[in-house]
């Protein structure tokens, strides 16, 4: 699996100009249509406060009506696109992720040198940061990018590549999964190939996993270093829900980063299928960080519905109705608005024990 090797940071202009080149979405759509490279861009200011001069949601407004002091302009360096700025291109996120207006600039894990620092006093300009997405700003597609700086964790380049830093911060929910693995536990990973999927294998195996099996569509790069899983599947070939000799040695734990496993765990209790994972009687569990579809429409009402009133109905009925034929269900929550899981991961990669990698 590519990894990153470590150039020499070249010495760097911080005088901010007033125009810059950016990607840019004109409307909801694909990536390939919807995207334009325009060069003639305003390079973001920041402000005492925001003016907001159409209507958005309170959340969007929430993150970033405090200018300066929540956050900092970056000259970018690398970015990294994640699943949310796909969901936020489709439109089907609209009234929960937004964005505010079009055209906007894509993007929310980069890393960038600090042009301006706002009011934070942690940050100096010329400190070369890592941020990842947050529900606003993501703007970081562009020469420069305004980043909140809640979710900003400083960068040692001597150690750590401007590129493998977006990375890294785009699979930073990773360092919040893996503190549920147990030492001597079996785990299968749905979802293994991609940004959290590839740095979580690394993780669980310094956590102690005696076990771990990946599926995702390129099984071979999972068994290989910095991964090295035990086992892996292509989910395009084989339904790891039907292998025989998963049903025979049965999983602890499932981690599911790629939607839908609850579902098909349901459908084969329906059906009294032997199951790949064992039942929380016997302390099996399923964590997840997603929901059972990758996209999802609706108001405040049906976002209610999908990550507060489903998730904690199936954890009781998973431990108190289905606790003999399910695992316990647990939607964890990897993305808190704070800068601690960017400075764990990052001296993760300091230390040599997280490497950064690309799908």
């Amino acid at each position: 699996m590519p990894s990153f090797d470590l150039p020499e940071m070249p010495t760097m202009d911080l005088q901010v100009p007033k125009i810059m080149k950016a990607a840019r979405a004109k409307d909801f759509g694909d990536i390939d249509e919807m995207l334009t490279v325009d060069e003639d861009v305003a390079v973001p200011v920041l402000q005492e406060e925001v003016d907001f001069k159409e209507q958005i949601t309170p959340m969007i407004k929430g993150a970033i009506e405090k200018d300066r002091k929540t956050h900092m302009i970056i000259k970018t360096l690398a970015v990294a696109l994640a699943p949310g700025d796909c969901r936020v291109l489709s439109g089907k996120t609209r009234k929960f992720q937004g964005p505010p207006s079009f055209p906007y600039v894509l993007g929310g894990d980069c890393c960038g040198v600090v042009v301006d620092p706002g009011n934070d006093d942690y940050f100096q300009k010329g400190d070369v940061v890592a941020a990842r997405f947050t529900v606003a700003p993501r703007d970081a597609m562009a020469e420069y990018g305004r980043v909140s700086s809640s979710v900003c964790e400083k960068v040692d380049t001597s150690k750590v590549t401007p590129e493998a830093a977006a990375a890294l911060a785009s699979a930073s929910p990773a360092v919040c999964l893996c503190d549920y693995v147990r030492p001597n536990e079996r785990v299968l990973v749905l979802g293994a190939g991609g940004g959290v999927g590839s740095h979580f294998c690394q993780l669980a195996r310094m956590k102690g996993a005696s076990y771990i099996c990946g599926v995702s569509r390129s099984p071979q790069l999972l068994l290989e270093a910095p991964l090295n899983c035990d086992d892996a599947i292509d989910y395009t070939k084989e339904n790891i829900y039907e292998s025989k000799k998963y049903q025979r040695e049965p999983f602890d734990t499932i981690i599911d980063l790629a939607c839908s496993g609850w579902p098909n765990l349901m459908q084969h209790r329906r059906n009294r299928l032997p199951s790949i994972v064992k039942p929380a009687s016997m302390g099996g569990r399923y964590i997840t960080i997603t929901t059972d579809a990758p996209t999802f429409k609706g108001g405040f009402f049906t976002l209610l519905g999908l990550f507060l009133f489903k998730p904690a109905w199936r954890a009781f009925s998973s431990r108190v109705f289905t606790r003999h034929s399910l695992p316990t269900f647990t939607q964890a929550m990897c993305l808190p608005d704070t800068r601690d899981i960017m400075t764990k991961t990052l001296s993760l990669a300091n230390e040599g024990k997280l490497k950064a990698v690309v799908d």
